[in-house]
């Protein structure tokens, strides 16, 4: 792209009076992979209590979404710059679709996590292409700016919709009915997209490279794995040999696209400082608050007794505060700075979820409903700020290669987070006292000592269950403390890495 194209590029970006229309197509999925993100949780004590898996496969189905979308993000993205992100969209939007039925109807731990690997791969598709579509559409920084917080708020207004919808569809049908509700939502984009979205490419793009998606997928999904095991089982030999094959793959991977003419991603991204810094802040800003958000719905419910309906409602704050956030973040980093507003909402959310270390059985709400909320904007400003700055540090024609490392340490900061701060709760839990007579099943989780304590003597049954919320509790309020320290230090890393950082840049 030379520079005397891009005055003519932006005025025709500026004049086409279908972008806004297009937007609201990309969205949709984006609600789409927010709601589905959000009910697991909710569904999770259902699933534990209907397919009886093991606390391991409880965060494998967690966790195994991510794990596979983090290792297909980057050569899906690469994938849409070359065959076309509209195509790639709507063929991963009906994917998506047919491969929730699969969800919904799983009749064994093995089953699930198998269909929600598979929802990985289809949902790899997704994001990238929302966002590289949204940098082809809006060449105008601060067009693009809006763009992206709608974007933004969209995601954050799922997480709101989903568990809201996902309760009351657990209160009259069976868990399985949350992941239906994906069906609509992709058969409403796939018929307006093929309409309204304009297709992009890039022109030059070079052969797509089996070998690089290979090795990126090995790297991402070795580490993960090895993460997550030696975090809840120790260094066992065969965590320990997945993390060095995926260490050595990612190595073999980055030597690769450092050599090849046209790389599935290039490497020179990431010498531009503003883009680093955002892609850190994303990664880890996400792995401090993942282990926690996976496991405040089972405390809404299992701890403290709400129905489903109500603790979806409880989370809304969150989402509240990162749709306002997110739609004013472009705004205020303009009239500041990039990194007072993203080192300023991790400082917040930080502090927030260091707030949620005195949570106990009995706290009331207003504490919990105003520690969320601040999460919300916290993030929200994060967020949007960090997918701005990495949008606007590329050329449109690497726009969806660039998403896709966005995403990329979404989903990886995900898994880890999932990983390593839920093996806290779920190594805190297990040691608990438990009376005699107690099934094994009831130390895995605590919906299976919820199930345990029904086929017990009340007394015995009532001993179980305070014993065991307890000690839930208590992994839940170490786990919080530890994203408090993640989301501090990425705080301060982000107020250097993103000095001088302003939106106003853009190719």
């Amino acid at each position: 792209m030379t520079s005397t194209l891009r005055p003519a590029a932006t005025t025709e970006a500026v004049q086409r009076p279908g972008r806004w229309l297009a937007l609201s197509v990309l969205v949709l999925a984006v609600l789409l992979v927010a709601v589905d993100a959000t009910v697991l949780g909710l569904a999770t004590p259902y699933i534990s209590e209907d397919l009886k898996p093991t606390g391991t496969q409880l965060l494998w189905i967690g966790d195994v979404y991510s794990f596979v979308i983090a290792g297909l993000l980057v050569s899906m993205g690469s994938l849409g710059d070359r065959i076309g992100r509209k195509r790639i969209l709507l063929v991963g939007a009906t994917a998506f679709g047919a491969i929730s039925v699969l969800n919904a109807y799983a009749t064994t731990p093995e089953l699930m996590i198998l269909a929600r690997a598979l929802l990985g791969v289809a949902g790899a598709t997704l994001m990238p292409a929302t966002l590289a579509l949204i940098r082809n559409l809006f060449h105008d920084p601060r067009e693009r700016s809006l763009a992206v917080g709608i974007w933004g708020a969209t995601a954050s207004a799922g997480t709101a919709v989903g568990p809201i919808a996902g309760g009351f569809l657990l209160e009259h049908f069976w868990w399985g009915s949350v992941f239906l509700i994906n069906l609509p939502v992709m058969a409403v984009l796939v018929l307006v997209g093929i309409k309204l979205l304009p297709e992009s490419r890039n022109p030059n793009p070079g052969p797509w490279d089996m070998a690089s998606v290979l090795l990126s997928l090995v790297g991402m999904i070795g580490v993960v794995y090895a993460v997550k095991e030696i975090a809840s089982h120790g260094a066992a030999w065969d965590a320990v040999a997945a993390g060095i094959l995926g260490a050595a793959a990612l190595y073999g991977f980055v030597r690769r696209q450092l050599t090849l003419p046209t790389p599935l991603l290039d490497m020179r991204l990431f010498r531009n400082r503003g883009f680093s810094g955002a892609v850190l802040a994303d990664l880890l800003t996400i792995l401090g608050l993942s282990g926690l958000v996976f496991f405040l719905s089972q405390y809404l419910q299992l701890v403290q007794g709400r129905r489903p309906l109500e603790a979806g409602l409880a989370e809304l704050p969150a989402a509240v505060g990162a749709v306002a956030a997110g739609l004013v973040a472009g705004t205020v980093a303009r009239r500041y700075s990039v990194r007072v507003v993203v080192s300023g909402g991790l400082a917040a959310v930080g502090l927030a979820l260091a707030a949620l270390t005195v949570l106990d059985q009995s706290t009331g709400y207003p504490v919990l409903g105003a520690a969320l909320l601040v999460v919300g904007i916290g993030a929200g400003f994060s967020f949007t700020v960090t997918a701005d700055v990495i949008l606007s540090s590329v050329p449109k024609e690497q726009a969806g290669a660039a998403s896709a490392v966005s995403e990329t340490a979404y989903e990886l900061g995900a898994a880890l987070g999932i990983a390593v701060l839920g093996s806290i709760v779920t190594g805190v839990y297990r040691g608990f006292a438990a009376p005699a007579g107690t099934p094994d099943g009831a130390h895995e989780s605590l919906g299976g000592a919820v199930e345990a304590a029904s086929g017990m003597p009340t007394d015995a049954a009532q001993a179980l269950l305070t014993s065991a919320r307890e000690a839930f509790v208590n992994g839940l309020t170490i786990a919080a403390g530890a994203g408090a320290a993640v989301l501090l230090v990425t705080a301060a890393a982000a107020w250097f890495m993103l000095k001088n950082q302003r939106l106003d840049k853009g190719f």
